[in-house]
């Protein structure tokens, strides 16, 4: 299971004197070597390849390069030629950190970590970081459900690449602080258990009520696109897909407001389909477009990628949105 926010992490550390190694190739050194390590255990994909940002010292805080690096296999060969071109590229200005980070990929099979180096020539340190959403590495899913299979597979493997990025990074393992989901530790990561002493469910507790979030608030403290909830009545449609109903798309021109109101967020393909209707009333809203006219617009897009579509054999229904959501609650 994957959550939206990170269910693990460690971190390492070490001291870096200025008139150490030069930060652009020590940072691209240190996670193309980590990048390898999470490689040879099968948890980096190549495709993920390396993102590269230095940021220049002072107030500015101006990039001084931010670009993609393709990793080829083995990496540990390009790594010179990685690091001579970004110095090519490189604008002038003092260096106060560089980051390099390889992405997690969102769909099982592609890399299940996000590994960041950071150079901070300044305080002359160098930090890593490695997270996961992924459960696989703990004894109970997210749901409190026994996965013993999963986690003969997988936990040894992470208690070997965290065994060895400590190595490679010259710092002992630091287990980062607990997240909603699991307790980090110097080999893996544990579950969190109940009163009782079963598994608890923190799926339902913090998964399910952070996913319907996105769908009521909007971003930037409400500032950011069309308002996500409306105190009066609000136009809705079905939006319904090979897999059944997924949703209502509503919008409200009277209070600003248009959002997808999803039948059960704990199912991945409704979640996903609904982050992708608002992806485009995100884009609506940046043309410009009322929260009716946007409305009338996607009622009108086709079904891409199992996303659905919105049914209009019959006219748009009226209702206040506490009942549609309750409504919804209740399918």
């Amino acid at each position: 299971m994957r959550a939206s926010t990170a269910v693990a992490g460690w971190l390492w550390g070490r001291d870096e004197p200025a008139a150490g190694p030069d930060p652009v190739e020590g940072g691209v050194r240190d996670a193309v070597t980590a990048y390898e390590v999470l490689a040879a255990h099968g948890f980096a994909a190549p495709e993920a390849g390396l993102r590269v940002s230095i940021v220049a010292a002072g107030a500015s805080r101006g990039l001084l390069w931010d670009g993609r690096l393709a990793l080829p296999a083995p990496a540990h060969s390009a790594a010179t030629r990685l690091v001579e071109r970004v110095r090519r590229e490189l604008r002038d200005g003092e260096i106060g950190s560089v980051e390099a980070a390889v992405p997690a990929g969102s769909a099982p099979g592609g890399t299940p970590f996000h590994l960041a180096v950071s150079v901070h020539p300044l305080a002359e340190c160098v930090t890593a970081q490695l997270t996961t959403h992924w459960d696989v590495w703990l004894p109970y899913d997210l749901k409190g459900r026994p996965q013993p299979e999963v986690y003969a597979a997988n936990g040894p493997r992470l208690a070997a690449v965290l065994g060895e990025l400590a190595e490679v990074l010259d710092s002992e393992t630091d287990p980062d602080d607990p997240t909603y989901f699991a307790k980090p530790t110097e080999t893996g990561a544990e579950n969190f258990f109940t009163a009782d002493g079963e598994a608890a469910d923190v799926w339902r507790s913090f998964e399910v009520p952070r996913r319907y979030d996105v769908f009521t608030h909007a971003p930037g403290f409400g500032r950011i696109g069309y308002r996500r909830t409306a105190e009066g009545e609000v136009r809705y449609l079905p939006v319904e897909s090979e897999h059944g109903l997924l949703g209502h798309l509503w919008a409200s021109d009277g209070e600003k407001a248009a959002s997808f109101e999803p039948v059960n967020v704990d199912d991945d393909i409704v979640y996903r389909a609904g982050l992708v209707w608002l992806e485009r009333l995100e884009s609506a809203h940046e043309r410009g477009l009322s929260p009716a006219a946007a409305f009338e617009e996607l009622s009108g897009l086709p079904d891409e990628g199992g996303a659905g579509r919105v049914v209009t054999s019959e006219p748009p229904r009226t209702t206040r949105l506490d009942v549609l959501r309750e409504s919804a609650d209740s399918d």
